[in-house]
């Protein structure tokens, strides 16, 4: 297992659960669970579970992706289209709920790419990825929103 996805699968959730849920961002609107909640979404879209658009403009998706691929962090207060100006309500009734179905998340995308290995399945930013591309991204994404509550 590549350093990243064990990070994913093991680190990522305990540290959520080690985590104030009443700790305040340091950017953006999302409190530590909408955050938990918004990585479930990230999660399922890369499973090919919530079906996405691309965003981006073909002719940028090879800039894209060499970001995708780098050691440059995401931008703090990066406006996502796909979110609304403020925060969706919260889904679960509590933060461990929400780590629950998180952890149910990876596994159905861990169970995506172990059914066809070869799978490429649609980013709305990046285009195609395939399963190292997807593990990339949700590796800096998760970074990026820990970032944003201390961790």
């Amino acid at each position: 297992m590549s350093p990243k996805l064990s990070f994913l699968l093991e680190d990522f959730p305990r540290l959520l659960r080690e985590l104030d849920p009443s700790t305040p961002p340091a950017w953006g609107q999302m409190n530590v669970q909408q955050m938990v909640e918004h990585m479930t979404d990230a999660v399922l879209v890369a499973a090919g579970k919530i079906p996405v658009k691309l965003l981006s403009p073909e002719n940028r998706l090879p800039q894209m992706v060499a970001f995708l691929f780098s050691e440059d962090p995401f931008p703090q207060n990066f406006k996502n289209p796909l979110m609304g100006e403020t925060p969706a309500p919260v889904r679960y009734p509590n933060m461990e709920t929400a780590i629950t179905e998180l952890k149910r998340a990876l596994e159905a995308f861990q169970q995506a790419f172990a059914e066809n290995p070869e799978r490429e399945i649609l980013n709305p930013f990046f285009g195609p990825l395939n399963y190292e591309g997807q593990v990339q991204l949700l590796h800096k994404h998760a970074k990026h929103h820990l970032k944003q509550f201390g961790v």
